[in-house]
């Protein structure tokens, strides 16, 4: 899971919001088929223009170099849209990522950490889903000659952006992702509406996650690549420990189940399996008789000759 937001330069944010709502409408224009709408938590077929409007509508007190609106990528792996193609068909994945990008839009809100700025209802915000996603003159393929700026990425490329506002619903607070400096406290911190960049972009894995039930392995985290990427030498020989370590249990847990499923026939019939959430139990039926003090045995007979010796004399 890829969530970026866009810098000034590429979105150019501080004029109107014409342009960038423009060009994300680019599929419309390129494929004749039925038109993809805006979305924004509560519609699902909102027209460019209205789009705009609100935007651009909703910029009070805000001057000229100020930045009027924030783009937000939101880009499953391609590993999570064939799961989620897998799980709700076609169609159905690409409603799934909408309602996957107003969670997401609800832990952007609360990352600010401003009293009634809680959810995406706080906030002027709207969703563009996206199937493809083309070359640009940054790509090495461009650069190398193999493929043309403007071509066609290959693979399943689904994915929403969302252009949000600088102001909140109301049009009279402030926020910015791009506030990422602190203050002299928690508290002053959150009067400031410190932006944590790193915890949002973290965020979309768990939200993932929990709301699909989506298998996330270690090496598919921000924190692992993070760790590997920019972290010390002890961060990053901990984090390849925690890997093994998993590894190594997944391995485990994997050959205890094939075992299991493998059993010769004779036990698969006289062993009852029980399995609960931490491990695999035998429940085997044992007869008694077979499970005698051989010595205690032995012990009495020879009492009982020793007394019929007695007995004799």
């Amino acid at each position: 899971m890829f969530i970026n937001i866009t810098d000034n330069k590429q979105a150019d944010n501080k004029a109107g919001s014409g342009g960038l709502v423009n060009y994300l409408e680019k599929e419309n224009r390129i494929h004749n088929k039925e038109p993809e709408y805006w979305f924004n938590g509560n519609q699902t077929n909102i027209e460019p223009y209205e789009v705009r409007r609100k935007i651009d509508g909703n910029i009070a007190k805000l001057g000229r170099d100020d930045a009027k609106f924030f783009l937000i990528n939101i880009s499953p792996s391609q590993k999570e849209i064939v799961f989620l193609k897998q799980c709700y068909g076609e169609n159905g994945a690409k409603d799934q990522m909408k309602v996957f990008a107003a969670r997401v839009m609800d832990a952007y809100a609360q990352n600010f950490k401003r009293p009634g700025i809680e959810s995406h209802l706080n906030l002027i915000w709207f969703g563009k889903l996206e199937n493809y996603r083309y070359y640009s003159h940054n790509d090495s393929e461009v650069k190398q000659g193999i493929r043309k700026r403007g071509d066609r990425k290959p693979g399943d490329q689904m994915h929403v952006q969302v252009i949000v506002s600088r102001k909140d619903a109301t049009n009279k607070i402030k926020l910015s992702p791009q506030n990422t400096s602190r203050g002299k406290n928690a508290e002053h911190s959150k009067k400031m509406g410190q932006f944590d960049r790193v915890a949002f972009k973290q965020s979309g894995e768990s939200l993932f996650d929990d709301l699909f039930g989506f298998d996330r392995h270690l090496n598919e985290t921000m924190a692992y690549s993070n760790t590997l990427k920019n972290g010390t030498l002890k961060e990053r020989i901990e984090m390849k420990v925690q890997e093994e370590q998993l590894e190594s249990v997944a391995t485990e847990i994997k050959e205890v189940t094939t075992g299991m499923k493998t059993l010769p026939e004779p036990y698969q019939s006289h062993t009852d399996f029980v399995q609960n959430e931490d491990s695999y139990v035998f429940s085997v039926d044992i007869d008694i008789k077979d499970d005698i003090d051989d010595e205690a045995i032995n012990g009495r007979n020879r009492h009982r000759k020793k007394q019929a010796r007695t007995n004799i004399r």
